[in-house]
């Protein structure tokens, strides 16, 4: 029987096991990372779908991507425009 995709729930439990013996700086770090990784691989799809756009749209775009629309827009609009 799997979860989801092919993790069974044995592997889970191992996995969950695992995790519970770190500390917590090290989890810390550990989600971190891979909230950056997310981050990067979210800006990797956007400049392939949209190669012509500078680091500046992709950052917008990450943010509508990541907030939603509304506060994006009112995030940007409220930050002073670096010259």
């Amino acid at each position: 029987m799997t979860l989801a995709g092919d993790t069974t729930h044995e592997a889970r439990r191992i996995q969950l096991a695992a995790l519970r013996r770190l500390d917590g700086p090290t989890r810390l770090e550990m989600a971190c990372r891979m909230s950056d990784d997310a981050r990067a691989i979210s800006e990797a799809g956007i400049r392939h779908r949209h190669p012509e756009w500078s680091d500046r749209e992709v950052h917008h775009a990450l943010l509508e991507l990541l907030l939603g629309l509304d506060l994006a827009g009112r995030v940007l609009n409220a930050r002073p425009t670096p010259v």
